[in-house]
């Protein structure tokens, strides 16, 4: 008989000329965003993963590298590496940008700094509407397709600082409805990620200086027309699609937008 040859096919990954890390690194998103891999359970091993793609540790562990640095994954010491949780900490390292007003002269304030607070979150509306030509060019979905419109007061030390106003499809967003965002035991980013599969990986933001219209100031409790922040952000996940569009309305009168560069990755 002749000798059979047992040819393992190779596993299907991006095409390209990209460096062999990166097509690695593709692969590995692709994995993570359809679900094969999810932030329950830890990742195969460096070498397991090495073997499936064919590539050393080395390019293997680059790859994976770059996704601990983006917040995609993250590594636990002595129990491996996972799909990084939406957690209230992340929440507070990467997308809470507010915290009571000091001056970098003020080296006293500056050391006496306490960790960051974590705002207390009211909802105040969660309706089913239609998309605005606005909200649908963020979103890039058709105008008049459905969405959710929820409105949040967030508190910072008993006081109102931000209103946001978020927009999700409700085409994406499947199931969701006032009780399951109003119940949830986390953040938003987290509910998306635990509830739909949906992994926001990082924001797109854009500020710029307002009068508060009246429903702003009655919400933060201030003048109407008095001066404020307004920050149009668009939150995305893999490939750059877009998952929410928010405009939040900041009152400066105690309280700064913060913008601290990360550290660059070792």
């Amino acid at each position: 008989m002749p000798k059979q040859i047992n040819a393992r096919p190779k596993p299907e990954m991006p095409h390209g000329d990209a460096p062999r890390y990166r097509v690695v690194k593709q692969a590995l998103q692709k994995m993570i965003e359809t679900g094969q891999y999810s932030a329950a359970h830890a990742l195969p091993s460096e070498a397991v993963l090495a073997e499936k793609w064919r590539v050393s540790i080395g390019t293997l562990r680059r790859a994976v590298d770059e996704l601990v640095h983006e917040h995609v994954l993250v590594r636990r010491q002595g129990k491996g590496t996972y799909v990084a949780l939406h957690s209230p900490a992340r929440f507070m390292f990467q997308f809470f940008h507010v915290e009571p007003r000091w001056s970098f002269g003020d080296d006293e304030a500056m050391h006496l700094q306490k960790p960051a607070e974590y705002p207390a979150i009211e909802c105040l509306s969660f309706v089913s509407s239609r998309a605005s030509d606005i909200q649908a060019s963020a979103l890039r979905i058709k105008r008049g397709e459905g969405v959710f419109v929820f409105e949040n007061r967030l508190m910072l030390g008993q006081r109102a600082v931000m209103r946001d106003e978020i927009c999700v499809s409700s085409g994406l967003l499947k199931g969701l409805n006032e009780k399951k965002f109003t119940r949830r035991s986390s953040t938003i980013y987290s509910l998306y990620q635990t509830d739909f599969g949906i992994t926001v990986l990082r924001t797109l933001e854009r500020a710029r200086a307002v009068s508060a219209d009246a429903t702003s100031a009655k919400i933060l409790g201030i003048s109407a027309g008095a001066p404020v922040m307004q920050i149009h952000r668009l939150a995305l996940t893999f490939g750059d699609r877009p998952v929410e569009y928010r405009i939040s309305t900041l009152c400066t009168q105690a309280h700064d937008y913060v913008n601290a560069s990360p550290l660059p990755a070792a």
